[in-house]
């Protein structure tokens, strides 16, 4: 795949590991890995805006998508196809190309969509029966970025080389 015009996400079993975590004051926590941020940072370096499309509706992952400056988030969604559908022809681009990366039974219709679909380590075997890549790190251990790193491996763009030109390590946000 040549490099994307958008790349998606999911962000439970994702971004997270998954779990829900709740304390006797009602509240949710959530852990994300530090890493991921460094996925969305190479994509913006090459002009490739990153959109999260997520069934749940928490303030917390509106924070971590406004921490990062993340172009797209999407919460509370039913039909990750449609919002998808509806973003790329806002954007001028196809499906085609779009990469995604989820994990779970809520993705599976977009999983089938996008032109490289991809899913953590830790997906369910009909997940990883679906996508172009299956993953070596499990949701929450920094899959994102290892998605993006893929992306641009396939694509013989030197990540080191990226860092070095661009001069945004001195701006990096986790």
């Amino acid at each position: 795949m040549v490099l994307p015009k958008l790349i998606i996400t999911d962000i439970d079993g994702v971004w997270t590991d998954g779990g829900m975590y709740y304390d006797n004051f009602d509240n949710e926590f959530k852990k994300f890995n530090t890493y991921d941020s460094a996925g969305v940072l190479f994509a913006r370096m090459l002009g490739i805006p990153c959109c999260i499309i997520t069934g749940e509706s928490t303030n917390i992952v509106k924070r971590r998508a406004d921490k990062l400056k993340i172009e797209h988030t999407f919460l509370g969604i039913k039909d990750k196809v449609q919002v998808a559908e509806d973003l790329i022809s806002k954007l001028g681009i196809s499906m085609d190309e779009v990469a995604f990366i989820g994990d779970d039974i809520n993705d599976f219709n977009l999983l089938k969509h996008v032109g490289l679909s991809a899913c953590p380590s830790s997906a369910p075997d009909y997940i990883r029966n679906e996508v172009d890549w299956v993953l070596s790190k499990k949701g929450g251990e920094g899959v994102f970025r290892e998605f993006v790193e893929k992306i641009l491996y396939q694509n013989d763009i030197d990540i080191k080389e990226l860092l070095i030109q661009k001069e945004v390590i001195k701006n990096f946000i986790q």
